[in-house]
């Protein structure tokens, strides 16, 4: 899982890790890590060769404040994305937000401060200070925003975090000339031209939605209809939470959480596939998303999350 590691923390995780094969939850990479190789950006190297995690201290890669056009259509840029402590996310909004709801952050529930859930968590409003870094359109930071909760988090069948903020969205647009970013209400469609839009690096990766995965598994962890994207999205570590949008629409259509690190099996930063018969599929350096729309049936009058809602399909505690 694409989240990097924090200070002498990492250090201790990682001797666990070799010792056991298995990486500790709380601030730890998830599933989501850094491919072996290194990317130049504006104040140096970024090394990401070794055990695949990438540490939240390295220096960022240079900003895409100007994403180029693919296709005749312009890859999305910044506007309502923000920067985690660890990770990705974005501001967002379902077609029934009004603008005097509370806002949301999308980002992955294995991002969570309290650490990644195990198989079969859900969490459901927990109290929450967490602070995120609003950026506009050419990626620089224009506010803190401030959670007031962890609306839902989990990393059952799908791997996705919402954080209920202090403010809405009227008085985020008011002050910062930021909207939030629509999520998308139907399933997208394989071909799909997308951009994952990374608010914790201030970069942009853009490809092809390749397939949809019927299970993806990773360690203990288990995805559902996940996508596949195309090789040309080699997105690392910190990528983890960031808005996969439709470039044609933009919509967030889901939130970036995972890669094949160096080709093992079914374990930690190494998620394989496994069709309907069972049969598993491993592809090396190939990374993934969760869709996002399940979220659109589970959200209620005053943006607030009801898992009782009639059409709602996200896994309940």
């Amino acid at each position: 899982m694409k989240r990097p590691l924090v200070g002498a923390l990492a250090a201790a995780l990682l001797g666990a890790t070799a010792a056991t094969g298995l990486a500790a939850t709380p601030a730890l990479a998830a599933p989501h890590d850094t491919p072996t190789g290194s990317t130049t950006g504006a104040t140096g190297t970024v090394s990401t060769t070794g055990t695949g995690f990438h540490r939240a201290d390295a220096p960022a890669p240079a900003v895409d404040a100007a994403p180029e056009a693919r296709d005749g259509l312009r890859a999305p840029d910044f506007a309502g994305t923000v920067a985690l402590s660890n990770c990705s996310g974005s501001l967002v909004r379902v077609p029934q937000s009004e603008p005097t709801d509370p806002a949301l952050v999308l980002s992955n529930g294995h991002c969570l401060e309290s650490g990644m859930p195990g198989p079969g968590e859900v969490v459901v409003d927990q109290p929450s200070s967490r602070r995120f870094t609003l950026l506009d359109a050419r990626a620089n930071d224009v506010a803190t925003l401030r959670a007031t909760k962890v609306a839902y988090g989990t990393m059952t069948r799908t791997d996705v975090s919402l954080y209920e903020l202090n403010s809405t969205y009227a008085q985020i647009e008011s002050r910062y000339g930021i909207e939030a970013l629509d999520i998308a209400p139907e399933h997208p469609s394989a071909g799909t031209d997308i951009t994952v839009v990374s608010g914790y690096w201030k970069r942009t990766y853009s490809c092809r939605i390749d397939t949809f995965v019927y299970e993806l598994r990773e360690a203990g962890w288990s995805f559902s209809d996940s996508i596949r994207y195309t090789p040309e999205c080699d997105t690392i570590g910190g990528t983890s939470g960031s808005p996969i949008v439709n470039d044609a629409t933009g919509e967030v259509i889901g939130v970036n959480n995972t890669g094949n690190t160096d080709g093992g099996r079914c374990t930690l930063n190494n998620p394989c596939e496994v069709d309907e018969n069972g049969d598993v599929t491993v592809h090396e350096g190939i990374n993934y998303g969760q869709q996002t729309y399940l979220l659109t049936d589970c959200i209620g009058t005053g943006n607030k999350l009801d898992l009782g809602l009639p059409e709602c399909e996200l896994p309940r505690p």
